[in-house]
């Protein structure tokens, strides 16, 4: 039987005007560089109880998760990486796909001595929480997934062909020359176009997102999440067939501007467990645009009996 959340944020008297900017994590956060598979990863840590773990994706950093990482960490442990080369993390010369970026978070997780999480992703996010849960499905007790497909995935052929996702084919060289130093006007073509009102992006949000893209190496980085793609892809449709359908329940979150309820459709394709949900009022940058409404429904789905 197919479910659906639909979450009118005005009903609920939640506005995406209710922030200003990113929010720093409070002191009861722990920061530290913690080295994984290779590399050495950024991570936030508070809180106590069951484990979290939060994935950011491209245009964004664990930043994002600030809101919903503060109301779980009342009862829970909760993890906020930075992915390999973006953000805080360190920079890495290679082994972007997300198949990799799940060892990194297996890792990361052996580090903490901690053993099952729940994935909270959005974006890339996705792609690297998926990657972790077929490789580890014991180690996931459920997944919150928000507003992105898989590589490889349900209809990804078409969704290569759509105009808005033209980014997923730009990278190389030459684009790393034409957008560095203006890291701020790229990242604005995507707050402005996947978003259901730009101005819920507010200009503290996009400076602060633009700085850590314009760190040495950011955007190289953040241009080879996109170009490890077509092996992704690979990846998944091997992960699938050789693993199965994952057990574990999905909470499959698409934005109403953005994927909405084909999220769910999507998921179905690698779980057998999928609750579809929608955001009301939102396009893409639903931590962003719909905050309170987006982490509402988080914190549901993961408290859930």
């Amino acid at each position: 039987m197919r479910r659906y959340i639909f979450l009118v944020a005005s009903l609920l008297g939640m506005s995406s005007l209710a922030h200003a900017g990113v929010a720093p994590y409070a002191s009861s956060f722990h920061e530290q560089q913690i080295p994984t598979n290779g590399t050495h990863l950024y991570v936030r840590v508070g809180g106590h109880g069951p484990a979290v773990l939060m994935l950011h994706g491209f245009g964004d950093t664990g930043d994002m998760w600030q809101p919903a990482a503060t109301a779980l960490m009342k009862d829970h442990t909760v993890i906020v990486p930075d992915l390999r080369g973006l953000g805080l993390s360190e920079p890495a010369s290679d082994g972007y796909t997300k198949k990799n970026q799940a060892e990194d978070m297996a890792g990361l997780l052996d580090q903490l001595h901690i053993d099952k999480v729940t994935l909270v992703s959005h974006d890339i996010g996705n792609m690297v929480a998926y990657a972790f849960a077929v490789q580890h499905p014991t180690r996931v007790t459920r997944w919150v997934a928000i507003d992105a497909p898989l590589p490889g995935i349900g209809d990804w052929d078409a969704q290569l062909r759509s105009p808005r996702t033209w980014h997923f084919n730009f990278h190389g060289p030459d684009e790393e020359r034409l957008v560095a130093g203006r890291e701020r006007i790229y990242l604005d073509r995507f707050w402005n176009e996947l978003s259901a009102d730009p101005s819920a992006i507010d200009e503290a949000t996009r400076e602060h997102y633009a700085a850590l893209y314009a760190r040495p190496h950011a955007i190289h980085d953040a241009f080879e999440q996109f170009a490890a793609f077509p092996q992704d892809a690979i990846d998944n449709q091997a992960l699938l067939a050789s693993r199965g359908k994952l057990p574990m329940p999905v909470l499959a979150l698409g934005a109403e501007k953005s994927y909405g309820a084909r999220m769910a459709d999507i998921f179905r394709n690698v779980a057998t467990d999928v609750t579809g949900g929608v955001i009301a009022n939102s396009g893409h940058w639903v931590m962003e645009e719909q905050p309170a409404a987006t982490s509402a429904l988080i914190e549901q789905f993961v408290r859930k009996p």
